[in-house]
């Protein structure tokens, strides 16, 4: 179907026919150079999406798309709609283009029944306009290992192993969708996600850098049920720079088990930095590791954000910490469905939520933005009220929602699809 929205371009569905515009303004707006594999990667990633294009006569000026995946939410997991390639050509901007594209694609979410979406924002200032909230953050984390790990715990002694990157979906799938529980804000991943996104066995990329390929590394033997594993690459010193391992991505099931893999990865020889570019707020090494000065965080930034495109569906499927009674008044300028006033009313952690219109006086207001921010768990709405960015109406309500909101482990996405 063919829409209008404060635009002059034409708004419809991407057909595979224009999967090469697709990639061209994919190279275009992200300045990348596309060359054989990592051009025929970018085509079958978007043929697997939902996409949508604004054109103009016939040509592709601007584009978004989305991958359909589950992500872990407090006490379960839930569809949505991870948006990836959002760009505009630079030659149409300040026409309507995003905001079309995105009004069709709460349209897509809501016939598809997806009642979330989230995003990386390559330019974070533009996205809190259209209801998104940074719902997670990470760390940066460097370790010092010209020198043995320093740990105040013992690590877990089961066996080591290197895995072939071809067999981690099998080995490590089910181990992964266990970690899900252990807190909000991951993916769910099937076999085709492991090989394209996670492990990119088909070496797309075209860009070359001073790092070896990937290598996976298992905590546990053969046959054994992992106790975790790490993605890592490795870098030789040369004269500029000393020996590195840049680990991608670490899943533990327990502290000990994360410590005998980050002593691995601090181990290795001819190296002498480990360098980890998104890790947990609350990772565990920050406190088991002995010597604070020879781990360090080297940067704290946003992640995963967040948009809540069906509230009461999201707020009635996740759980609930505490009992909860609360008004919230929601400002939501892009959907009406979500906007107004609402009662929020959850019983002892296990039972379901209700989510209902009402007449009733406002406990809490805030915009959909800060609610979604405060959905995983990961950002108190005490804080948001002290910024100025919600109200609280009615005293003692913040610190009820707040407490209803709370989760075990913070809310961590590590994967940068």
């Amino acid at each position: 179907m063919t829409t209008s929205h404060r635009t002059d371009l034409t708004l419809r569905t991407i057909p595979d026919a224009d999967l090469d515009q697709a990639v061209d303004l994919t190279a275009l707006a992200f300045h990348l150079k596309l060359d054989g594999k990592g051009r025929a990667h970018q085509s079958e990633v978007l043929r697997n999406a939902l996409r949508i294009g604004a054109y103009d006569d016939g040509t592709l000026a601007g584009m978004a798309a989305a991958h359909r995946l589950r992500i872990a939410v407090p006490g379960g997991k839930l569809p949505v709609a991870a948006l990836d390639f959002v760009s505009v050509a630079a030659t149409h901007r300040r026409r309507g283009a995003l905001t079309g594209l995105l009004a069709e694609l709460w349209r897509h979410c809501a016939a598809e029944g997806l009642p979330l979406a989230c995003l990386w924002a390559s330019e974070s200032a533009i996205y809190g306009r259209f209801g998104f909230g940074a719902a997670t953050e990470a760390y940066r984390l460097e370790i010092d290992s010209g020198r043995p790990l320093a740990l105040r715990i013992a690590p877990d002694d089961r066996p080591l192993r290197l895995l072939d990157p071809a067999d981690a979906p099998a080995v490590l799938g089910a181990f992964h969708e266990e970690q899900l529980t252990a807190g909000a804000g991951r993916f769910s991943r099937d076999a085709a996600w492991w090989r394209r996104h996670v492990l990119d066995l088909e070496d797309t990329d075209d860009d070359e850098d001073d790092y070896g390929p990937l290598r996976v590394v298992v905590l546990g033997a053969a046959g054994e049920h992992p106790g975790g594993y790490a993605l890592y690459r490795t870098r030789g010193a040369d004269g500029h720079a000393p020996g590195a391992v840049d680990v991608q991505e670490l899943a533990a099931a327990s502290a000990p088990a994360a410590a005998a893999l980050w002593t691995y990865l601090a181990g290795i020889d001819l190296t002498s930095t480990v360098h980890a570019s998104a890790r947990p707020v609350d990772d565990p090494l920050l406190q088991f590791a002995a010597d604070r000065d020879q781990v360090r965080v080297t940067r704290q930034e946003p992640c995963l954000w967040l948009r809540l495109v069906d509230v009461g569906a999201a707020l009635t499927a996740r759980s609930w910490a505490a009992p909860v009674d609360v008004v919230l008044d929601v400002r939501d300028a892009a959907l009406p469905a979500n906007d107004g006033r609402f009662r929020l009313s959850a019983g002892r952690p296990g039972t379901a939520a209700s989510w209902t219109p009402t007449t009733d006086a406002a406990d809490v207001a805030l915009d959909v933005r800060e609610l979604a921010a405060c959905y995983l768990g990961g950002v108190p709405l005490r804080r948001l009220v002290q910024a100025g960015l919600a109200r609280e109406r009615t005293p003692g309500a913040v610190r009820s929602l707040d407490a209803a909101l709370e989760t075990e482990r913070l809310p961590f996405t590590g994967e940068d699809y």
